[in-house]
Parts: structure tokens; sequence; C-alpha cells
């Protein structure tokens, strides 16, 4: 790249227009970054490609939310919003999708997402796609618009994890990957070997498609571990 010998193409000092001009000799581009089976060098939004996840959290960290992101030369083309722990972030999260699909990744880093976690997801996000670490970096051509669909299990229903311990009465399950937890069982010794679940996402597909609700809910209770063998059976939000 030669130097200038015209005035200074933006405000400068007088200092600086006073200077000699020395050229630039060293011409290095950016190191590539793998992206979708190939090696990039970005230097536009637009050579930006990749799937990823990632996690965010708020100021006072009560709730988070999981960010899934398909990006395809440089545009949101699908994004899949997770939150727990905070009621209003669910709410938010339905501006955000609204917000996020078709902008930019430096246009969604720079949007209110309306809340600070999903912020913070998009703030890792981004850090994660123009630095090449997505899921998608060696897959060649990356995952069609969709694949972040595939996070979600039957029913298209986040896999939530919740649980509840005291130290006086001990473990509660209260939903799994599975589904809503409705007994645990528990053997002689008063210890979890296994727990009763109805699949939501499956009951509510059901009951969609005209199956009777006691019969829907029926059809997709199923256990795990050694239930059936349980000495003692509770309902774990109650017992």
């Amino acid at each position: 790249m030669g130097c200038s010998k015209e005035k200074c193409t933006y405000e400068c000092s007088h200092e600086v227009q006073q200077m000699t001009c020395v050229a630039k000799g060293a011409k290095h581009g950016p190191a590539s970054i793998p992206e979708e089976g190939k090696w990039v060098k970005a230097t536009q939004i637009t050579d930006i490609s990749g799937l990823t996840h990632g996690v965010g959290w708020c100021a006072p960290q009560q709730g988070a939310c999981k960010l899934t992101l398909n990006v395809k030369k440089g545009i949101i083309e699908e994004a899949l919003i997770e939150t727990i722990g905070c009621s209003g972030m669910t709410h938010s999260a339905a501006m955000a999708a609204e917000v996020l699909s078709g902008k930019t990744i430096l246009e969604a880093l720079n949007s209110d997402l309306v809340c600070d976690a999903i912020n913070t997801a998009m703030r890792e996000l981004f850090l994660q796609i123009v630095y090449g670490r997505t899921q998608t970096a060696f897959s060649d051509g990356g995952l069609p618009i969709g694949a972040g669909m595939e996070d979600l299990g039957k029913g298209l229903r986040s896999q939530i994890g919740t649980m509840y311990s005291t130290n006086t009465k001990g473990v509660r399950y209260l939903e799994m990957a599975e589904g809503y937890v409705l007994e645990i069982g528990l053997d002689k010794n008063d210890e979890v070997i296994g727990y009763k679940f109805v699949h939501l996402g499956k009951m509510m597909e059901a009951i969609k498609k005209g199956v009777p609700h006691k019969e829907a809910f029926e059809k997709n209770v199923s256990s795990y571990g050694r239930f059936d063998e349980a000495v003692k059976k509770i309902d774990p939000r109650k017992e």
C-alpha cells in the first residue's frame, strides 16, 4: 500500500500533515478461520458463515439464555432462543426472535435484544462465529436452515432439567429431558432408583390431533431406571 502524498483523507493535525510519507511494506492479511469446511480470510461481515450455540446471563444472574444462530454470508437466517429462570425473559425472547432473523451479526450485536441475558448470549456467539469457533467450522457447506430446531425434542420443547433438594428431606426430580416427572421411586433405603414421567411434547401433539386428553396422557407416560422395583413411590411436588 502506497503512502498518500495528497492531503489527509480525514482531518489530521498540523503535525501529521507535515510528516514525511513512509510506504507500507508488510502486506499481512487476516489469518484464515475455519468456516463450513473452508478456510476463509474474513474482511467483511458477508465473509462469515456458521452455526453455533452459546449461553448468556443477566447482570443480577437470575436468568440465563441459550442462543442458537445459523449464519449464512453474515446474515442470521435462523435463530433459536431458549430462556430459563425469569418469567419476563420468555416475553423478551419472543421479541428478540423477531429482531434477530434477517440481521447481519454486526447489526444483531448492536441491537437491543430486550433482555440482558439474550444480549450477552449474542455477544458470546458473535465472538465464536467471527473467530471460526462454530460447531460447523469443519462441516462442508455447514448445516441447512432448520438445523437449529434439532436442538429441541419431540413436540419442539426445550430439553430442561429441574431438580430440587433440601438437606432435611433430600432430592426431588421435577423435570428431565424425557419429560415432566410424575413420581420418583425409592428403594428400601429411601434412595431414588427411578422415576415415572409424561412426555409433554408428545402428549400435546396427540391432543392436537384429536386424541382424548386422558388417553393422550396415558399413552405418553413412561418410566426410567428401576422404577418398577421401587418399594415406595412419591409425588415429588407434594410428598
